[in-house]
């Protein structure tokens, strides 16, 4: 007999969500409330005004959501998956068909979406309970049990500006899924979080649905959605391609994502690196602090970091959320100035600091392809030269003149991407700006990262997926409490790091000659 998920047993079988027929439409080429975008084209005189029509991101979506079930949404970026959360929520209406919920919906779309950067931890936590219709006496009762989950320790008295976008994931996840909701959707809403939180957030889970009626949890990541979902929805250019049990849906769906053709070069490997890899250095920290005067007293959130980085490297910083690593980037990037120490660059510096960090909502991509482009102080005549290889490699060439308000985050995550690595930085900084990447462009990206390595001085990738780290870098620091843990070889970083964090050590069996 086979094994039963421990959230579904002795439940009934009762539907909390049906939907039938479910579609959503607009009109492309007409946005009302767009007219940024349209100055823009006018002013750039790039061509006609687009054809109006009517286009379907959503056709005759027909499922049913059974209590007590942990129900994962996968597919590929723009396959509608956020439009469909964004219907179940009722923040959007289907223009056909029916939506029946049982329940009261709360809902997390992506990390700090709702959040107050201005607020402390606290006052959003009250900001968010209320704007979901939460009573304020029940916030009061979990407050305490809401900031003891969250693990954000001083900082939940702080201004979420200085919040990393892993400690926003894990303050709004702790926010939705303690105020007693019903029916939960998490949105790419961990993305950020690192291990650890990961496996307490879907412990979470499943106590909420042995007292509430379900969660949903639209994801990228197809270990953790086997890993924790009963069952798995796979959503394909806006229809249901299959639903079912999550090992058989992630098998059918990893067919069909086109292989890449043959490369000259093949993944970056440690000892394949090491011999291009030169002795000039292009990043230098020498004892780098950086602090914040908190009201608990100063905190430093980067505190005698000292490392340096080859020409040739690519280089994973990796840690728990609220490590520093962020902080690290922004340094490396000018936005913040170090209180003590200095760093040393040899190298125009393009960054990545989150998906879609920089995009101006109601411009279209295109717009936002000239507008980031020159905030990275790159000339328009290089934009135009290079316009069209970004569109391409992006994926987004049916959506390039929608509004980015449009775009899910994993669009976001692709045309931002696109920008800074077709443009070629001498150094490149990725800052958990892949984490909603789907499995067709994550592979694609790796790609390029590895050939911008002919051309770029050196990348740093801030990221949580040690998988990513293991396949790309060719090394790793590890930072723990604005320090830096261990500096080295990936595989040695990323053990002791999995090591610190609860995950058993991987094994690698090496066959032996004859077997």
């Amino acid at each position: 007999m086979a094994e039963q998920s421990s959230s579904i047993v002795n439940k009934p079988n009762k539907d909390v969500i049906q939907a039938k027929k479910i579609g959503v439409s607009f009109y492309e080429g007409r946005h009302k409330d767009d007219y940024k975008s349209r100055v823009l084209r006018f002013i750039k005189n790039r061509g006609k005004v687009s054809k109006i029509q009517k286009v379907w991101p959503l056709k005759d979506i027909n499922f049913n959501g059974h209590q007590g079930e942990i129900l994962g949404i996968i597919g590929s970026n723009g396959a509608g998956k956020t439009t469909l959360s964004k219907i179940i929520a009722g923040i959007l209406q289907e223009d056909k068909g029916e939506m029946n919920v049982d329940g009261n919906v709360t809902a997390l779309f992506s990390f700090g979406m709702g959040f107050n950067k201005e607020l402390t931890g606290r006052e959003n936590v009250y900001l968010n309970g209320m704007m979901l219709g939460i009573d304020k006496k029940l916030i009061d009762y979990y407050i305490r049990e809401i900031h003891d989950f969250s693990d954000l320790g001083e900082f939940f008295e702080q201004p979420m500006k200085y919040y990393s976008s892993g400690m926003k994931a894990r303050l709004g996840f702790s926010v939705a899924s303690h105020l007693q909701p019903e029916i939960l959707i998490l949105d790419e809403a961990l993305n950020t979080g690192d291990a650890k939180f990961s496996r307490k957030a879907a412990e979470k889970m499943k106590e909420l649905v042995k007292k509430a009626k379900m969660v949903i949890i639209v994801t990228h990541s197809l270990r953790y959605a086997q890993r924790n979902c009963d069952r798995l929805m796979w959503l394909d250019g806006g229809v249901v391609r299959e639903i079912g049990d999550p090992k058989t849906i992630i098998e059918n769906y990893k067919a069909t994502v086109p292989p890449r053709p043959p490369r000259k070069h093949r993944n970056l490997q440690l000892e394949k690196t090491q011999t291009i890899v030169k002795e000039n250095t292009i990043i230098k920290a020498n004892n780098l602090g950086v602090s914040f005067n908190l009201s608990s007293g100063e905190f430093w959130a980067l505190k005698d970091v000292n490392f340096e980085i080859k020409e040739g490297e690519v280089v994973g910083i990796i840690g728990h959320n609220g490590a520093g690593k962020s902080t690290l980037c922004k340094v490396l990037t000018k936005i913040l100035s170090p209180d003590e120490g200095n760093i040393e660059l040899k190298g125009d510096t393009s960054a990545l600091l989150g998906y879609g960090t920089g995009f101006n909502a109601h411009l279209s991509g295109r717009d936002n392809i000239y507008l980031n482009a020159m905030l990275l102080g790159i000339s328009k005549k290089r934009i135009e030269d290079n316009y069209d290889e970004i569109v391409e490699f992006s994926g987004l060439k049916k959506a390039i003149d929608k509004p980015v308000k449009e775009y899910s985050s994993g669009m976001k995550s692709r045309l931002g991407f696109s920008i800074a690595a077709i443009l070629q930085p001498d150094i490149f900084i990725i800052d958990e700006a892949l984490s909603t990447g789907d499995m067709a462009f994550k592979q694609k990206a790796s790609e390029r990262i590895q050939d911008m390595m002919a051309r770029a001085k050196a990348v740093i990738i801030v990221t949580h997926s040690m998988a990513f780290v293991e396949q790309i870098c060719t090394r790793a620091i590890w930072m723990e409490k604005g320090q830096i843990r261990f500096d080295g070889n990936v595989e040695e970083t990323v053990d002791k790091y999995r090591e610190s964090q609860g995950v058993k050590k991987k094994v690698n069996v090496k066959k032996q000659p004859g077997n």
